[in-house]
């Protein structure tokens, strides 16, 4: 008898997880490292909701919640939902998570039987098919081509359903491309589904605040109304509102999906932490002046890493329509010698390499499953990342 869980042999370290603690390891050892690999904005949390917080702890409220949410969180919610995203929840189809990964592992542990299909279209956020291999189930990959923006193809969609289809995950801006869909992309998604009623749909809109230039957000419930009853809309505070830390996500759905999430829920953590559901109501329901600042910050420091990346020998970096990503290819820069002698045989090598030459820590593409490429967070200052992208060129220039 082991004594460990089967379910452990299934599931993958966090490769992103893994790269920031190498980093963290070297600064330890006293190299200079600039580390890209971590998803969190760099801004503070915006005052309106720091004082939100510290108002609820001289309230007094740091008492335990109700499983899904406090009432008023949950009426932000069906409030943000209709007024942003003009669909019609109710307050009690909404349900309130630690963080948004959270919403993501209850609504999977909630409905996946050994064998069921979970569609992920690659590049993908890490934990998706960690989390659905956890739940016994089966992920199905689809690729996705540079040429097509990164962007799920309603041909490759259709191919990959089958009978025992139960979800379609569906990340927009995507985590690691920075990849949206506009509605005539979203549209073409949305048809193939309505064809196969088996198959829900589930949104990780947390970057939604997120996109840049003239690109309109849209989420799949609300570009084609008749998914509603098998789509889970989720999303939260953690990127828009630079609130990573307070851990707090939220999702709205069918009734008997929450009903579900919430008995699940009630036995593994009960509700989200009190105080930070009392700043996120703020977050939802406060001034929204500090997204264009976000926004502008963003852009700005997107256009500035698309155009270095594209000055450095080997490279190819399209621009992406939001989060703060980028996802370029080195398929040139394989096969090529470091000046060590050593031979860059994959995006790994790439990035390994990279750290040591240069101090610069990015994730490699393969871990979210396309490759040779490899993924830049832009959330840091543009001094930082100009640096950091001058190092990247060097390192490209060196090889041979």
């Amino acid at each position: 008898m082991t004594f460990l869980a089967h379910a452990l042999s299934r599931v993958k370290p966090s490769a992103t997880i893994a790269v920031t603690q190498k980093a963290r390891d070297l600064k330890a050892q006293g190299r200079e490292v600039i580390s890209l690999s971590v998803g969190e904005p760099d801004f503070d949390t915006p005052e309106h909701i720091r004082t939100a917080g510290k108002a609820a702890i001289d309230r007094g409220e740091t008492r335990y919640t109700p499983v899904l949410g406090i009432p008023q969180l949950r009426e932000a919610v069906a409030r943000k939902f209709k007024r942003e995203n003009g669909l019609d929840y109710k307050a009690s189809d909404t349900i309130v998570a630690t963080g948004g990964k959270h919403i993501l592992f209850n609504a999977f542990l909630a409905t996946i039987n050994p064998g069921d299909e979970v569609i992920v279209s690659a590049p993908y956020w890490v934990s998706y098919p960690e989390m659905v291999a956890i739940c016994g189930g089966k992920t199905v990959f689809v690729d996705t081509k540079m040429e097509d923006g990164f962007k799920l193809q309603p041909e490759a969609l259709e191919a990959a359903i089958t009978p025992k289809t139960k979800w379609l995950v569906l990340n927009s801006p995507s985590n690691p491309s920075g990849a949206a869909y506009s509605y005539d992309e979203m549209k073409k998604v949305t048809d193939v589904l309505l064809r196969h009623p088996q198959v829900h749909v589930l949104t990780d809109d947390i970057y939604e605040h997120l996109v840049y230039g003239d690109f309109k957000f849209v989420t799949p419930a609300q570009v084609e109304p008749n998914l509603m009853e098998r789509t889970l809309t989720m999303n939260g505070v953690s990127k828009a509102y630079a609130m990573t830390g307070w851990r707090i996500g939220y999702a709205a759905g069918p009734s008997h999906l929450i009903k579900a999430m919430d008995l699940l829920q009630g036995q593994q953590t009960s509700g989200a932490c009190s105080i930070a559901q009392w700043a996120a109501v703020e977050a939802l329901d406060g001034p929204q002046e500090h997204l264009a600042t976000f926004r502008k910050a963003f852009q700005e420091r997107r256009d500035l890493v698309v155009s270095m990346l594209n000055q450095a020998t080997y490279l190819q970096c399209p621009t992406p329509e939001g989060a703060f990503y980028v996802f370029p290819s080195c398929a040139e820069a394989i096969g090529r010698k470091t000046p060590a002698g050593r031979i860059i045989e994959s995006d790994e090598d790439f990035v390994t390499e990279l750290l040591e030459a240069e101090g610069v820590a990015v994730v490699h593409g393969s871990a979210f499953g396309t490759g040779p490429n490899f993924r830049i967070s832009y959330a840091a200052s543009a001094l930082v990342l100009e640096k950091a992208c001058a190092k990247i060129q060097a390192f490209c220039a060196s090889l041979k």
